[in-house]
């Protein structure tokens, strides 16, 4: 996800798509699927009619089929599975089936590859940035110890609809009058924030706090990561605009059911 979401944010206005490859099984094992990831990645490459950064994995632990994934919209969900790699909150871009190397979109909403000429490299990435996963009783200190040691923007992957304990709202607040950006995410990874339903959202609102709305935790540092170091010195209300502003479809407007796994109840 990291990977991915830095080269399409960094990548302006692709002639061609970018496709990672990566393989969950070795290639000296017998049952390695970088073979097939690499040869559809080919068929996506020259038939894709979208200029973006995808992931191209397995979509079953059989050699059924192989899936472009969007890169600011896709995961690692397990830790060995041929099929670990997973869109989330929108449908992969495309597949191609196995062994007829078939190419299908599966996603109307792409960004079509653009001309060669207008293609631009905006590659500065800034440090000052942390990503951190609120949890139950977390000292409201740690806030202030990264204002005070120059980070410019916090990511919050907080709870549900966006939450991290009122009684760190002030150092929020108090990040928000010192320039720092803070971004709230959930850890629920699928679904979005909102932060108006509930009185602790309401107070993060006020305090200055902005909502992810369903951008991924990762891609969100990497985009605050990228938009600090390719456009320093902008004004608060100008990099919010940024943040906001769907450079790469990293935000999704309309989740859809089917966008929504459903897991096996029986054992």
């Amino acid at each position: 996800t990291y990977t991915a979401s830095a080269l399409a944010f960094a990548l302006r206005n692709l002639p061609v798509p970018v496709i990672l490859v990566g393989s969950q099984r070795s290639s000296d094992r017998p049952s390695s699927d970088s073979v097939l990831n690499m040869k559809t990645s080919l068929a996506i490459f020259k038939e894709a009619p979208f200029g973006e950064v995808v992931v191209c994995m397995h979509g079953t632990i059989s050699d059924d089929y192989v899936l472009a994934h969007r890169g600011v919209k896709v995961r690692k969900m397990h830790s060995s599975r041929r099929d670990a790699f997973q869109s989330i909150n929108d449908a992969p871009l495309a597949r191609v089936d196995f062994p007829g190397m078939r190419f299908k979109m599966l996603n109307p909403r792409f960004i079509a590859r653009g001309r060669r000429e207008d293609f631009q490299v905006v590659s500065k990435f800034s440090d000052r940035v942390v990503l951190l996963k609120f949890y139950p009783g977390m000292e409201c200190g740690i806030i202030d110890f990264l204002v005070d040691r120059g980070y410019r923007a916090i990511v919050f992957e907080g709870t549900g609809l966006g939450h991290i304990r009122n009684a760190c709202v002030d150092s929020v607040a108090r990040a928000t009058e010192e320039g720092v950006l803070t971004i709230v995410t959930t850890q629920t990874i699928f679904g979005r924030v909102n932060m108006n339903v509930y009185s602790t959202g309401r107070r993060l609102l006020k305090a200055g706090a902005i909502p992810g709305h369903d951008i991924l935790s990762e891609v969100a540092y990497v985009k605050l990561s990228w938009m600090l170091g390719s456009y320093p010195g902008l004004d608060r209300k100008d990099y919010v605009e940024l943040f906001h502003r769907n450079i790469a479809y990293e935000y999704n407007p309309i989740h859809k059911d089917s966008l929504f796994p459903v897991w096996s109840h029986e054992y």
